[in-house]
């Protein structure tokens, strides 16, 4: 499992025009699955999500998460993250899951960080050809595996 997260002021997701998940402050989470994932991954990835302290405290240190200011969180599956360009032009997407097993994997880590944040996460649509808007904060990007 790779994800991106951003640290974004506003974040929304389109999907044939119409929005399917908007944010303000919080996280856009770009998540691709493997084939290999399991439970643990999920559980591990979604527990380090809510917890990453990248938010800026009272002394302007990245000291708090996403839940300890109640920011948002906007999940977009790209199975692309897993693509591997090491040979050759064309990246091979080889490593990424197939839709049967990615969909499952892609709910439940929905539901697990709905969970542990007790209220919903912002989604766009799988497999679909979405456009994705963000507006980065600092920026800060952070790259996580499991």
């Amino acid at each position: 499992m790779r994800v991106v997260v951003q640290r974004v002021t506003e974040a929304s997701v389109t999907v044939d025009g119409e929005i399917t998940g908007q944010i303000g402050p919080g996280l856009l989470v770009l998540a691709g699955f493997t084939h290999a994932d399991t439970a643990a991954e999920l559980d591990w990835m979604a527990r380090k999500l809510v917890q990453l302290r990248i938010f800026s405290d009272a002394d302007d240190k990245m000291n708090l998460s996403v839940q300890d200011t109640g920011g948002d969180l906007l999940v977009v599956s790209q199975f692309t993250l897993l693509a591997d360009a090491r040979k050759g032009t064309r990246p091979s997407y080889i490593q990424a899951a197939p839709p049967p097993v990615a969909i499952p994997l892609y709910e439940e880590f929905v539901r697990q960080l709905q969970a542990l944040l007790g209220r919903p996460v912002a989604t766009g649509r799988f497999g679909a050809d979405m456009k994705v808007r963000l507006l980065n904060d600092g920026p800060v990007t952070i790259i996580l595996e499991r």
